[in-house]
């Protein structure tokens, strides 16, 4: 029997097939998880994720997940344009956000035909569009920046340059949402550039880099407000963070819950952390090698659609 619906694990989601993909120049100042392509030339970089959006895509429609797959084509200078759940969230009720995006490349990433695409198929009642608090210097980027518990609703924000308090109080207040922010760092120091690298929130589990998270006390209160949930809490090591075990999204299928991850992400799991999620979701790893030399893994690949269907 399928799982009942859960307002946490979409069964739609927006994909974008890059057909110029490289890491972004104007993100690796601040992206540890980015790297370089050591002299791949690079054009053989852009087939490989290509053909790593393609496969993935299919994998998910395979298991039921409705896959909207847009192209892009390069033209506009959108080497990240693979990652679309930066620029607009959806939520239930119809409402759709837009947010405001540190990088000026990554800016462009914003296309009227997936915001039309939501609107044919989908009832939306608005589009709250915060791109305005980019000349300003406010940036907040979508469910990168925020790791959103839809059930609870609750914001979970780690400090960064790419969530700005300003713009997370002003989506906060819209959305209904009670920001919990945080400090949090690599075993370096350096601050971590987007929350949901370390962090996943499923309907009945969660996962969780507590060892970024640099305040003992703050660490024990996100801990403690996770567990009030309900949900079995997995406390992944700072190694299984560098290897985007954090960077999960849940996603409902023909058959039930899923757990989308690369298959990277699923390798380093422990024995232990496996038999957690089995009892809520199937783990259905993704092989995206090159897209994650960006700095960014299948949670950010996925922009999920949190809309009731037309």
């Amino acid at each position: 029997m399928p799982s009942p619906r859960s307002v946490q694990a979409p069964d739609a989601v927006v994909m974008v097939r890059p057909h110029a993909f490289t890491p972004n120049p104007q993100t690796a100042a601040d992206n540890r998880f980015q790297r370089p392509t050591d002299g791949t030339p690079a054009s053989a970089v852009a087939a490989a994720a290509y053909a790593e959006v393609t496969a993935a895509a299919a994998t998910l429609e395979r298991h039921g997940v409705r896959v909207h797959l847009f192209d892009d084509t390069g033209e506009r200078d959108t080497p990240d344009a693979v990652f679309p759940n930066n620029w607009f969230s959806t939520h239930a009720g119809g409402h759709v956000a837009l947010y405001p995006m540190y990088s000026p490349n990554r800016r462009r990433e914003r296309r009227q035909d997936v915001i039309e695409m939501l609107k044919a198929e989908y009832r939306v009642q608005d589009v709250i569009d915060y791109s305005g608090l980019e000349p300003d210097g406010l940036f907040l980027e979508g469910t990168g920046a925020m790791v959103l518990d839809h059930a609870e609703r609750v914001a979970y924000t780690a400090r960064s340059h790419r969530a700005n308090p300003v713009a997370l109080e002003r989506f906060a207040t819209h959305f209904n949402f009670e920001p919990m922010v945080f400090d949090a760092a690599d075993p370096q120091g350096v601050p971590v550039y987007h929350t949901n690298v370390l962090m996943c929130i499923a309907t009945d589990f969660c996962l969780v880099g507590f060892d970024t998270l640099t305040d003992p006390q703050r660490r024990a209160e996100i801990h403690a407000r996770l567990a009030q949930s309900g949900r079995e809490v997995v406390a992944l090591s700072q190694a299984q963070i560098a290897d985007f075990a954090g960077n999960a999204i849940e996603l409902t299928g023909r058959d039930g819950r899923l757990l989308a991850l690369s298959a990277r992400a699923e390798a380093c799991l422990t024995a232990a952390q496996k038999q957690v999620i089995a009892r809520h979701a199937q783990t259905v790893p993704l092989v995206v090698p090159t897209i994650e030399m960006a700095g960014g893994s299948v949670r950010c690949m996925l922009a999920g659609i949190h809309l009731a269907r037309r």
